[in-house]
């Protein structure tokens, strides 16, 4: 892999699409023979500022970014949605082209179903795998991707690799096929099945943060740092389930955790369903806590900043908690707030509950910068929020049509749809580059409750969801314009993510012509110049996972079965 990991976070020259591998054709960059991904963008507002050395290609300058936690892994990839400002964002430089990828020819660790990231150790030539299943500990060295330790999770029901694959290497024609396959082959797995493992991080032991559907965190480690291929254990775990209510959520299900991250002190803070914890990395000691109203509902997980500010989100309210000199706190005086936001009702679809689909991002550093949090809201046609996170701006005054002053704007998402469907929502976070914001439209025309057999069937049997969006925060203003929409290009389940060095954001959708395929749209421009085709596997899902790249420009694709390193670079 050239320079290996070791370029975590370093730009390196974008290369071009030029490869020989037997499983891998390059075709030019002009190939959109896919419906999905036609090349034309169209814009709406001002066009955005040029590159700037802050914020990558395309990006307004909104400060130097999120600090490094030093208690995490690494910079970056060391905690889900990449880093502690949750902002989706990576320097790998991802070539542009058309490339079309067999993911059975390409490195793979089966593992899952859904494994929403590989994390960051600190070793460069180590990652860990966040499965459902339990974590996978993959030797990344050399431009290679080969499982070295695995452990399966407790209190998750194992699916071997011949079970996995024997339900997605079918051919899926209709939602009774799916149901059936999950029933016989992986045990009647349901939709709780993707609480395991989702939001956890690595920290600078190289202790991976694991939650399970069951409200348990576990700390797994390696039997011997030096030799990985000695295993791995559990140090540390702990049941949430008796700081918990027993009511229900108004997901349907019990009190659970949602997700875990890392004050900037070291200090371990989970996120429940209606709870805040911040306690002892090790686990051990009385949590101290937080509790938000029994009528909301919070499914996505939290931002950190190095201030100790906490920002997270329940299905009705946007919260700010501070962690201070060893006091979690909702004082004002401390720096706390709360404001709410517009919610609407339950899509058919992808989505989770009425209120936001988004783990808050931030956007903006520095005291000469506007400093930001932002999520789309709950609205049946949702908007983007952005609501100041430190001190509301002297002068300023609520803008009419939001729930208060602390919502610094708000912009109606049309995502480039001249007649838009019933919901126009998202399950994906904002991703923040620069100045700059993209979001996509998940909801598709069918439907299931069950979301693990929805998040199968969308694409190969129902209509997959069409149309994006990016904006851009103007300072000067105080307020969002829209830069560009693709209303033709498909976004399913994966959350996106974009290269700041290429300037290139990435979505994951399927069409039936080419079948599944990552997709790369310019973030300056919005015109479609990268394309990696998979075909009409089930590999080429990545549900509800998130998009990485390897420091080379090879593509670490997080699959519905396992991750897979797509080996796209020039060599």
């Amino acid at each position: 892999m050239g320079k290996r990991m070791r370029r975590r976070t370093g730009a390196a020259l974008l290369v071009t699409a030029t490869v020989t591998a037997a499983a891998l054709t390059a075709c030019g960059s002009d190939d959109s023979s896919s419906s999905s991904s036609s090349s034309g963008a169209t814009p709406s507002g001002s066009t955005p500022s040029g590159s700037t050395s802050s914020g990558g290609a395309g990006s307004g300058d909104a400060g130097s970014g999120p600090a490094r936690n030093p208690y995490l892994a690494a910079e970056k990839l060391a905690v889900t949605h990449l880093d502690p400002a949750q902002s989706d964002s990576f320097d790998a430089p991802v070539p542009r082209g058309t490339f079309r990828v067999d993911p059975a020819q390409m490195p793979r660790v089966p593992t899952g179903p859904v494994s929403i990231m590989t994390l960051a150790s600190p070793s460069p030539d180590h990652m860990w795998i966040s499965s459902t299943s339990g974590p996978r500990y993959v030797d990344v060295s050399d431009g290679g991707f080969k499982q070295v330790a695995a452990m399966d999770a407790p209190g998750v029901q194992p699916i071997s690799p011949a079970q996995l694959d024997q339900v997605l290497n079918q051919q899926f024609t209709d939602t009774g096929q799916i149901e059936a396959a999950i029933a016989q082959d992986w045990g009647g797995a349901n939709w709780q099945r993707i609480a395991n493992g989702v939001y956890g991080m690595v920290d600078k032991d190289n202790h991976f943060y694991f939650l399970n559907q069951n409200a348990e965190l576990f700390v797994f480690a390696l039997k011997d740092q030096d030799k990985p291929e000695d295993g791995i254990e559990i140090i540390a775990q702990r049941d949430f389930k008796p700081l918990l209510s027993t009511s229900m959520t108004t997901l349907g299900i019990p009190e659970t955790i949602v997700g875990a991250d890392m004050t900037y002190d070291g200090h371990l803070v989970v996120l429940a369903s209606r709870a805040l914890y911040v306690l002892n990395r090790d686990l051990t000691g009385d949590p101290q806590q937080i509790r938000i109203g029994d009528d909301e509902t919070v499914s996505n997980s939290m931002a950190v900043d190095p201030d100790g500010g906490i920002y997270f989100a329940s299905d009705k309210i946007m919260r700010k908690a501070v962690w201070k000199d060893g006091k979690l706190s909702t004082d004002e005086s401390e720096g706390a707030w709360s404001s709410p936001y517009d919610f609407g009702r339950q899509p058919p679809a992808v989505k989770f509950g009425i209120g936001t689909g988004s783990t808050p991002t931030l956007m903006g550093y520095g005291k000469d910068n506007d400093e930001l949090v932002v999520i789309t809201d709950g609205s049946d046609h949702m908007k983007l929020v952005a609501f100041w996170r430190n001190k509301i701006p002297d002068g300023f005054t609520q803008k009419p049509g939001t729930k208060s002053n602390r919502i610094a704007d708000q912009i109606q998402v049309t995502a480039g749809l001249d007649n838009p469907p019933e919901f126009v929502q998202s399950e994906q976070s904002v991703v923040v580059n620069g100045y700059g914001a993209f979001v996509v439209q998940n909801i598709g025309s069918g439907g299931s409750p069950d979301r693990l057999v929805d998040v199968l069937a969308n694409g190969p049997v129902d209509e997959p969801p069409h149309g994006m969006q990016r904006f851009e925060w103007d300072p000067g203003a105080n307020s969002w314009k829209s830069a560009w929409t693709r209303g033709d290009v498909v976004s399913t389940s994966m959350v996106p993510a974009v290269s700041r060095t290429a300037g290139i954001v990435f979505v994951n959708g399927y069409s039936k012509a080419d079948g599944w395929e990552l997709t790369g749209l310019d973030w300056k421009t919005g015109e479609t110049v990268h394309r990696t085709i998979f075909g009409q596997t089930n590999l080429g899902n990545g549900a509800y996972a998130v998009v990485e790249a390897f420091p080379n420009g090879d593509l670490l694709f997080n699959s519905i079965g396992g991750p897979f390193r797509a080996t796209i670079a020039e060599k």
